[in-house]
């Protein structure tokens, strides 16, 4: 299925990627206001964090799926709704179980991004498919940066349940344009629920998708790294940043992320291997900045320009290798891919507090470089059996 993007239905594809992502997100900078108003002891606070993550990985299974059965239009306003569910709960919380109930539902739907992500490149010509992807995965850099700063200051001025009362009325109002500006989706044979989801189960199998997906679970281990940590060395000695300067740090990654949208048109150009695998050795490089915080601070700016820069060129990169390869299950693909995603991203936060309570900020910046060099590896030995399959052809 193929119609005209314009300009206007990119932008607002990005923008249910950023509002859907940031029900994810927003929790983190207004952790200890909720705990306050609603009592959480300090050590039970991460479970807030943890609820939308988990609802997440569910949805990336069981939902994601859905898109390659059911007229995506539909299925992407009913999940933007069923998100702001979850959203309304959350804000209306007077006990902690209904909050944790409302992070999981806003959560499980959020997965509406790879639904987004999967239509936007099925709606595109094949020789657009990266710029689109490029431009639609933009606004989930900005909802994962942006929400830490947008919420941390509406929370200051009006109270953290202001912040997910306002997500509420966004996902609602994208639910009306998303009928009113995107095309139908209409199928005219749906594979069995029972069928999409052992496929899901085959993609594995497939050596691209494999090693596409291990490449991004070391790359989001990597920003894992850099976003969980990295408050951390800027709280302490010598800078002693509050909550909200160190949030303002986002605009430096934001502002490498989205430079790294042109990495759509490189793929489009046919160059998606070779910005993988330069983007990788930027994200390596770049920890040679970001862990100076000790003495730096514009250095360690530097290395967060970088890093978002390497981590979006490579995303868009995957994801546009992949919808290719595998153009009559978009969804699936995406889904399966961004489980990958989520657990280097899980691994990267837990991995680097650990580290860092041991080996100071040098540890974690080892740490968030060794998973830059292992997605190196992967890529490397990807090419390697790529090009030892061509040649084998070439022979036969």
């Amino acid at each position: 299925m193929v119609v005209s993007l314009t300009f206007g239905r990119r932008m607002l594809l990005a923008v249910v990627c950023a509002v859907a992502v940031a029900t994810i997100y927003v929790s983190q900078p207004v952790l200890t206001r909720v705990g306050g108003d609603l009592g959480v002891a300090e050590g039970d606070l991460g479970w807030i964090v943890t609820a939308g993550q988990l609802g997440y990985l569910v949805g990336l299974v069981l939902l994601v799926p859905l898109g390659d059965i059911f007229d995506r239009r539909a299925l992407i306003a009913g999940h933007l709704l069923l998100a702001a569910t979850g959203t309304v709960l959350t804000a209306v919380a007077g006990q902690y179980w209904l909050l944790l109930v409302g992070l999981v539902l806003a959560g499980l739907f959020a997965v509406v991004v790879q639904t987004t992500v999967a239509f936007a490149a099925d709606l595109s010509a094949e020789a657009e498919r990266g710029r689109t992807i490029g431009v639609v995965t933009s606004g989930v850099i900005i909802g994962i940066l942006g929400a830490r700063v947008v919420a941390g200051a509406l929370a200051s001025l009006l109270g953290w349940r202001a912040v997910y009362v306002t997500l509420t009325l966004l996902l609602v109002a994208l639910t009306a344009l998303v009928f009113r500006l995107l095309p139908a989706d209409p199928r005219s044979a749906r594979a069995p629920y029972g069928q999409v989801l052992v496929s899901l189960r085959l993609l594995f199998r497939d050596r691209l998708f494999l090693s596409r997906g291990l490449i991004a679970f070391f790359l989001f281990a990597s920003f894992g790294t850099l976003w969980s940590g990295l408050a951390l060395p800027l709280a302490a000695a010598p800078w002693h940043l509050d909550t909200a300067q160190v949030g303002l740090l986002g605009i430096a990654g934001l502002a490498g992320a989205l430079g790294a949208v042109r990495a759509g048109r490189w793929a489009d150009a046919g160059h998606a291997h070779l910005v993988t695998g330069g983007a990788i050795v930027l994200l390596a490089a770049s920890w040679l900045a970001s862990g100076q915080a000790a003495w730096s601070l514009w250095l360690v700016v530097a290395g967060v320009v970088v890093l978002d820069f390497a981590v979006q060129a490579v995303h868009v990169s995957n994801q546009h290798v992949l919808t290719t390869a595998h153009p009559h299950r978009t969804s699936s693909v995406i889904g399966g891919y961004m489980l990958f995603y989520a657990l280097g991203s899980a691994l990267g936060a837990v991995a680097t507090t650990t580290v860092y309570a041991s080996h100071g900020w040098a540890g974690s910046s080892v740490l968030g470089a060794g998973f830059a060099l292992c997605a190196l590896v992967v890529w490397g030995a990807a090419r390697h059996a790529a090009t030892g399959a061509r040649a084998a052809d070439a022979s036969a």
